[in-house]
């Protein structure tokens, strides 16, 4: 394929900065729209940057910000990976309507319909979420760019991630405190009774199946989700990040979701709309068009990645004493 102009909205984060990086390995010409404030390069969390980008400052959450920095550019790609209610996908379409040969919206598998009804999930599953604003916002910005692509032909392309990591992402509930839990030898929490299904997609996989759909044609007007074909239950993916930790086997006290968020409450429409619900998905659309695509990272190996990253500064390794003592009542009130 020849190079692409291509414009990521956001694009050093947990899902697009692998992107950002194969895109331009493969030879396209990557631009990145940010507020241009990253965090200093000495910081313990500092993304480090996308050697080979070029940059335009501006604000995903501002229109007129994204309208001044754009102007007068056309771009073959335009991704906005930053988007996260219906007025902004409103306003991606005035801004890029004809300046633009494929938008690529990123949507989010939180999005079919809960609870699941059937599996694997496909693409074709309902959109239904009535445990999580974000999803709603999700769906409705869905439904606003397909009505775009019917009455005005905007090239609309629609990706649907589900669980995606990268080296700093812990998918249990209590974050890095849990897993400091169990290098401790201390019980956690475990979604459901542990048996629930789900998938983790590693960062790097989903950017071969994503930058693949880019400059498609036959991916305009349509959508695809992108995870790993790997399914695991909650309680194996806990041992699993407790056997990477090399803490002892982990005490698991099962809990649905809702119990969980009344101690964690930033947590809990995420576990409710979302990860107390068993997913496995048919990826068989996307490797239609991106015969390449195979998610060839193991969660064993992910998890290793990531306490590798945590452990090689200690200063990423903080315990939230409040989550702490949170996931300290959790386990003594309902466990056995």
């Amino acid at each position: 394929m020849a190079a692409l102009r291509i414009l990521f909205i956001g694009g050093n984060g947990t899902i697009s900065a692998a992107s950002s990086r194969l895109a331009i390995e493969r030879g396209h010409d990557l631009t990145l729209l940010n507020r241009g404030v990253s965090a200093s390069s000495d910081a313990p969390d500092a993304r480090p940057p996308i050697v080979g980008a070029r940059s335009l400052v501006g604000d995903a959450g501002d229109p007129d910000s994204i309208r001044a920095a754009v102007a007068g550019q056309e771009w073959d790609v335009v991704v906005n990976f930053r988007s996260f209610s219906p007025e902004q996908a409103a306003a991606d379409v005035e801004i890029f309507d004809g300046a633009v040969g494929q938008y690529v919206y990123i949507s989010s598998a939180s999005a079919y319909a809960k609870p699941v009804e059937r599996l694997p999930i496909t693409e074709s599953t309902p959109l239904k979420n009535p445990h999580w604003e974000y999803s709603r916002n999700k769906i409705a910005s869905e439904e606003l760019l397909v009505r775009a692509w019917r009455e005005r032909d905007f090239p609309v392309t629609i990706v649907r991630p589900s669980h995606t990591y990268d080296e700093r992402s812990i998918p249990i509930p209590g974050g890095w405190t849990a897993v400091d839990r169990m290098r401790r030898g201390l019980p956690v929490p475990v979604l459901g009774d542990g048996t629930s299904l789900w998938t983790l997609t590693h960062t790097r996989d989903f950017a071969v199946a994503f930058v693949g759909l880019l400059g498609d044609r036959r991916a305009v007007g349509d959508t695809f989700h992108i995870t790993s074909d790997e399914v695991l239950t909650w309680a194996q993916i806990t041992r699993i990040l407790a056997r990477a930790a090399g803490a002892p086997e982990p005490t698991l006290v099962p809990l649905p979701g809702w119990v969980i968020g009344t101690e964690l409450p930033h947590e809990r429409d995420g576990l409710v709309g979302d990860k107390v619900h068993s997913v496995v998905f048919d990826n068989s659309k996307i490797k239609a068009l991106v015969p390449e695509y195979t998610a060839t990272t193991r969660y064993w190996q992910g998890a290793a990645e990531v306490i590798a990253w945590y452990d090689a500064d200690e200063r990423r390794k903080v315990v939230d004493p409040d989550v702490d003592a949170a996931l300290g009542r959790l386990v003594a009130r309902f466990g056995s």
